[in-house]
């Protein structure tokens, strides 16, 4: 699972991060937890990230450090094969649910229609992960 939003490259990040779950109390969307040594990441099964920021102010060790015109991360939402339209069955929960309408889809004959992700569009907030109904979309 992937760290918070403008979390530092990994290395740094874990030199940084002090493992105090200040963010992790911060978040109102109550998407970040702690991994096995403690540190935060994000639970996408919990919800989307609204990219608000609480996270980064609350770290007083800035391993997240919010910079203006900065995004705050560069992962995407990758549909997996395990999607219900792949196996011909009509399902569109993630394009539903997403904000920016980055997961759109193509019409198949005589099939269901595919979901395809907008990479210039997607900004991996995660809203499309927990309504899949085969919990077939990853945030990377």
């Amino acid at each position: 699972m992937p760290r918070p939003p403008w979390a530092l490259a990994e290395a740094a990040f874990l030199a940084a991060c002090t493992r105090c779950g200040d963010c992790i109390g911060a978040c109102p969307q109550h998407i970040l937890v702690a991994d096995k040594d403690l540190r935060p990441i994000v639970d996408f099964s919990r919800g989307e990230c609204t990219f608000c920021g609480q996270c980064a102010e609350a770290c007083r060790p800035r391993a997240l450090e919010k910079t203006e015109g900065v995004p705050p991360w560069q992962l995407k939402a990758r549909i997996q094969s395990n999607c219900l339209a792949k196996s011909n069955v009509v399902c569109r929960a993630c394009g539903d649910a997403c904000p920016v309408q980055a997961i759109r889809f193509s019409p198949k004959v005589m099939s269901a229609a595919q979901p395809e992700v907008s990479n210039a569009l997607c900004t991996g907030c995660g809203a499309c992960c927990a309504p899949c109904p085969a919990q077939a979309i990853r945030i990377a």
